[in-house]
């Protein structure tokens, strides 16, 4: 938690990669959970991928955050480590922003924030959704994690015995949510054999 406010404060970002239903569950789930402020920043890739994939418009996702950040506003509050904020994700994380944030490449809001993250010793969480991937995205994705990052790829768990896709988005946010840091108690856990 930041420093004497008792929440905590994330900041989420949607790139372009398929996947954007994860990123809309995962802001839908932090709006319902207790003691979270979530900062929201969507590509124009991320856009349309959300549009596409989900029939919804960056401004259905605005009532579900307490502040949605244009990505091309590098000023933004997020743009800085003195701004304070617990953790990171991109969820989904397309090959572009990964790349752009394991170069340290900081043309947009998105990849600024990460940067800070990263910068400032911040949780940061990629969902890089990409397959297969060449050497060139390994190597970007071992040079992130030795800067800190979390590598985390949608991956169903197959334990749950999902029947539905929903199923698995449900399941893969809550290891999303994991991560954050929030109680979570929807997400089925293992528990053994």
């Amino acid at each position: 938690m930041f420093a004497g406010s008792g929440m905590k404060r994330f900041v989420i970002g949607i790139s372009g990669a398929s996947g954007a239903v994860l990123g809309l569950r995962l802001v839908e789930r932090l709006k319902e959970s207790d003691g979270v402020s979530t900062h929201l920043v969507v590509t124009r890739p991320g856009e349309k991928t959300l549009h596409h994939e989900t029939g919804r418009l960056l401004r259905d996702l605005r009532p579900l955050v307490d502040e949605l950040h244009p990505v091309e506003r590098i000023g933004a509050t997020i743009a800085s480590g003195s701004f304070r904020f617990d953790a990171m994700a991109v969820v989904p994380c397309s090959i572009q922003t990964m790349s752009a944030i394991a170069g340290g490449l900081t043309s947009n809001l998105l990849t600024r924030a990460a940067d800070v993250a990263l910068k400032e010793r911040r949780r940061l969480i990629l969902a890089v959704r990409e397959t297969p991937l060449h050497a060139g995205h390994l190597r970007n994705m071992t040079l992130l994690s030795e800067m800190g990052a979390i590598i985390a790829p949608p991956m169903p768990a197959y334990y749950a015995l999902p029947k539905t896709v929903d199923e698995i988005v449900e399941q893969q946010v809550g290891r999303y949510m994991d991560l954050l840091g929030v109680e979570d108690s929807s997400t089925r856990r293992w528990e053994g054999i």
